[in-house]
């Protein structure tokens, strides 16, 4: 009992001295299999129809999210999403226990301040994060539920083209564009059962 309350065990003993870079570069690949891990994960619960019905539909009743509603969302989600991706996070990028609460405690409290609906001066979030509380605002709208999927950074939602902009007008533009190819692929589906 006393090593797990000093934190005193030999293994940390033993541990060498990580330099500063080594620990960004541990907090850099841990922060891109998660991201990378929670996308996917999270596009996927969009895309299948029953893993949205009956899990995932669950976080998004919170049409207007607010801080406390972060991490609500159904036991199996956590798991899957929350659970897995920490657990791969930790493991693939070496980092110690103790390194691990920094992040761990990093990703919950950037989870809380996109969920906050808050855009605040001075949040350092948004000087270094372009996805924040407008970018996933849209995600819990109708029209955005097929955007903006990613957790910690917008890297993947650019390369998939799943990234929604912030200003109404950008989002007009391309939910045109979105309905544009819905028009085209529904005339081509008319035109195939039509041969049929």
């Amino acid at each position: 009992m006393f090593v797990l309350v000093t934190g005193n065990d030999s293994e940390a003993a033993m541990a060498q001295q990580l330099s500063l870079i080594a620990l960004l570069r541990q907090f850099v690949v841990a922060m891109l299999v998660l991201d990378t891990w929670q996308y996917f994960m999270h596009r996927y619960m969009h895309h299948n129809k029953f893993l949205y019905r009956h899990i995932h539909s669950q976080h998004h009743r919170l049409v207007v999210p607010y801080a406390f509603g972060a991490l609500y969302n159904h036991p199996l989600e956590g798991l899957l999403l929350d659970t897995i991706g920490g657990a791969l996070s930790f493991l693939l990028s070496g980092m110690s226990p103790r390194i691990s609460i920094f992040f761990f405690s990093f990703a919950t409290i950037k989870t809380v301040d996109d969920h906050c609906g808050q855009w605040l001066p001075g949040n350092l979030f948004h000087l270094f994060f372009r996805n924040n509380s407008a970018y996933h605002d849209i995600h819990h709208q109708l029209y955005g539920t097929k955007y903006n999927f990613s957790q910690l950074s917008c890297g993947i939602g650019f390369l998939a083209l799943t990234y929604l902009i912030h200003s109404r007008k950008e989002q007009v533009e391309v939910l045109k564009l979105d309905q544009l190819k819905i028009a085209r692929t529904t005339e081509k589906n008319n035109a195939y059962y039509r041969l049929l």
